[in-house]
């Protein structure tokens, strides 16, 4: 596996500024808590879907682009139109490693595959041929969810990744800083729970791909793009097409083990970022 335990980078829009007059108002209380501010944001964009769920008037409880509208407008309210460019060519930034490509695709596609050969040989029927060919469809489910705002998972990194994870490990540190977001994330996710559209599974794999997602965009060069896409294959492989072949207790089972393979590369990837930080506290002792 590639390293993916790359340092964080400074967003544009915390580099030092001149001296300016305090805000003051609505504006003033973004400034002072922009993190807080994202947060609440990201929550009252996403949710507002809710209520028509409940009258029956959407098939989703959520927008998944509301993480993405809260970045935008905290960033706009703190760093003004310098720091939101920053963030948008960082959605389209895709002068990166190609393995940066390779492991976005080639992860979820190895963690589901995992999951579903290990459920048939715990025993589940195997699924129908007309289930199977619905492989053919991931290409196109994928690029839907990559390039069309609120539908899958995709359009929440760019709030997630792009603007919250180098705040939470800033404050946190680079391991802890992902798993915070990882709760985070599994909060946002609520109304999905509630309306039992994810299994309760998905807990504990939201977590682990916060990590994972996290050590993937840093060696990607901060690159929301990378995440994006990561975030959209395995949506379209596990949504689209692994949890479509089982259902009942194959279907849990399906999701434990798809949490496993995620928990398994997320300790990877915090085992391998300790050693690193050993090796540089080493390193950093003998040069002193």
């Amino acid at each position: 596996m590639p390293s993916l335990t790359s340092q964080p980078t400074t967003p544009p829009d915390d580099r030092p500024r001149l001296a300016t007059a305090p805000r003051t108002g609505l504006r003033g209380a973004v400034a002072r808590s922009p993190l807080t501010s994202f947060l609440v944001l990201a929550a009252v964009f996403s949710w507002w879907p809710g209520l028509l769920y409940l009258a029956g008037w959407s098939p989703l409880p959520i927008a998944g682009f509301g993480p993405f509208l809260a970045a935008v407008a905290v960033l706009a309210a703190t760093g003004g139109r310098a720091a939101v460019t920053g963030l948008l060519r960082s959605m389209v930034s895709w002068r990166v490693p190609v393995r940066s490509y390779v492991v976005a695709i080639g992860l979820p596609l190895l963690v589901s595959g995992a999951a579903i050969v290990a459920v048939l040989a715990l025993g589940a029927a195997p699924p129908q041929a007309s289930d199977w060919a619905l492989w053919t469809g991931i290409p196109a489910t994928m690029l839907v969810i990559l390039l069309v705002p609120g539908v899958g998972g995709a359009w929440e990194e760019p709030g997630l990744r792009g603007f919250a994870l180098g705040r939470l490990e800033r404050r946190f540190g680079a391991a802890a800083g992902p798993l915070v977001l990882g709760v985070l994330w599994v909060v946002w996710h609520g109304p999905l729970f509630l309306a039992g559209q994810i299994l309760w599974t998905d807990v504990l794999t939201i977590v682990a791909a916060s990590v994972v997602i996290a050590a993937v965009f840093h060696s990607a060069r901060d690159s929301v793009l990378i995440a994006m896409l990561l975030h959209a294959t395995n949506n379209a492989v596990g949504g689209g097409f692994a949890s479509q072949l089982f259902d009942g207790a194959d279907g849990t089972r399906l999701g434990l083990l798809t949490a496993a393979g995620w928990w398994l590369l997320a300790s990877g990837v915090l085992l391998h970022g300790a050693r690193s930080r050993r090796r540089g506290a080493v390193t950093a002792g003998r040069a002193s």
